[in-house]
């Protein structure tokens, strides 16, 4: 099997890169079969997001610290545990933001595409779906659209609900609401299109990012959609794939 090996700066990361390209070898991108990510969740993010035009499978090794999205580091039989990996495929989102100046910005986010405030004050946003307002006005420190397997990210620690990896809906969450006060964010079908305007944009500056990559300053509206044309794949270890992560990530 032709394994292309990557890994982040992380002292481990790196050690384990040698250990194993010394033993499996190193295959050049174009010919490899399988790409073998070292590192933590971060890490696996950025090589999905570098590998998604090859349409090559990552399987993830944990040289991190949580690795939700990474199996259990091993030198021995890798091989034999790439052969009998389970393969997940997701799709990431779309994010279009339009800054105060006009300038458009397009990027991919696989867990969520967030908007923060930017200044000492709360953030003023619009709520549209499908070309319909749904909220005239929320105001809080930032709202985010994730994806099922975004779902326990950023989105599960501002207290928005974990989505099994096979069901076909966004969550829209709220950081910190102060009006509405209570809401607790809404589940959307993974075909609706997601619009957030920002009021008073001068006062109330606003950023938006998509997986922490892609971050836009002052922007007056940004757009996310789930992204169907663009597919990752994902390989696990059977029994550990990510939609028992997600369910065992609620009962932790």
């Amino acid at each position: 099997m032709r394994i292309r090996f990557t890994a982040s700066k992380a002292e481990a990361a790196v050690t384990a890169l040698a250990a194993l390209t010394a033993r499996y070898g190193q295959a050049d991108a174009r010919s490899a079969e399988v790409i073998v990510a070292l590192g933590g969740d971060g890490f696996m993010l950025q090589t999905l997001h570098a590998a998604h035009g090859r349409r090559l499978p990552v399987y993830g090794m944990n040289c991190g610290t949580i690795g939700f999205l990474m199996n259990a580091y091993a030198e021995d039989g890798l091989i034999e545990r790439l052969r009998a990996a389970e393969e997940t495929v997701i799709n990431p989102l779309a994010m279009r933001a339009q800054n105060a100046k006009g300038r458009v910005t397009e990027a991919l986010a696989i867990n969520e595409v967030s908007l923060l405030r930017q200044g000492p004050q709360a953030a003023k946003l619009r709520v549209s779906i499908d070309g319909r307002v749904r909220m005239d006005e929320l105001v809080c420190d930032g709202a985010l659209v994730a994806t099922p397997a975004g779902s326990t990210a950023y989105n599960y620690s501002a207290h928005g609900p974990i989505l099994p990896i096979g069901s076909d809906v966004l969550a829209l969450t709220a950081m910190s609401a102060f009006r509405p006060r209570r809401w607790r964010g809404a589940l959307l079908p993974r075909t609706a299109l997601v619009r957030f305007d920002v009021i008073e944009a001068e006062k109330r500056p606003v950023m938006a990012d998509a997986d922490s990559r892609s971050s836009v300053r002052d922007v007056v509206s940004v757009e996310v959609r789930s992204e169907d044309s663009v597919r990752h794949r994902l390989l696990f270890d059977p029994g550990h794939g990510l939609e028992e992560r997600l369910i065992g990530e609620q009962f932790v």
